[in-house]
């Protein structure tokens, strides 16, 4: 693969980690185990036992967890310490020839981790407000599929899964900023009679 490719792999990759850091771990590990992919030396990690084992472990976990309102909430505050440097290490062990993680390429994996993962966890945070679960749960699941999605469309396409993970986002920005604009919008106080 050209360093091309492998830039965005470890962006998507790094995305993934923001909205569900184990699953991606999981898969990525899993890809390597089977032999599916061959990874790149700093990402060979992901496909030990143990490493598949607590990753396929919390992953579970946090499907579960991740369909309770206000759980998830709490789950993805406790995991915004854990999100970001797991898809910065994802992004830069992708681009790590000889397994040393480069600084920028960290950098660049963290800050797309914290955006996915602040996206994430926005939308549901306006999602917690509706007094119904169906909507958490639904959200619960797209974000389930879509991890898995995007590792399989990433190793087999990456420039298109690039170009979905920037379109998502930008709708997901743009689509929170209009809803909080609806839901906080100052009402015009009533003139003088």
């Amino acid at each position: 693969m050209t360093d091309a490719h492998l830039f965005a792999i470890g962006v998507v990759l790094a995305w993934l980690a923001g909205i569900r850091v184990y699953l991606t771990v999981f898969g990525v590990g899993l890809a390597g185990f089977f032999g599916w992919l061959d990874l790149p030396q700093a990402l060979q990690v992901t496909a030990s036992p143990w490493v598949l084992g607590v990753s396929g472990l919390l992953a579970a976990g946090e499907f579960f967890a991740d369909k309770i309102p206000g759980v998830d909430s709490g789950w993805d505050l406790l995991h915004t310490l854990l999100r970001v440097p797991a898809g910065a290490f994802l992004a830069a062990a992708t681009l790590s020839p000889d397994g040393q993680l480069g600084a920028g390429a960290l950098a660049a994996g963290a800050g797309v981790a914290l955006t996915s993962h602040v996206l994430k966890s926005g939308s549901r945070a306006l999602l917690n407000t509706s007094p119904e679960p169906i909507s958490n749960w639904t959200a619960s699941i797209t974000e389930d599929a879509a991890t898995i999605g995007g590792l399989a469309l990433v190793f087999a396409h990456p420039w298109i899964a690039l170009g979905l993970v920037v379109l998502i986002s930008i709708t997901v920005a743009l689509l929170l900023w209009w809803v909080w604009r609806m839901l906080f919008r100052r009402t015009p106080k009533p003139g003088p009679i």
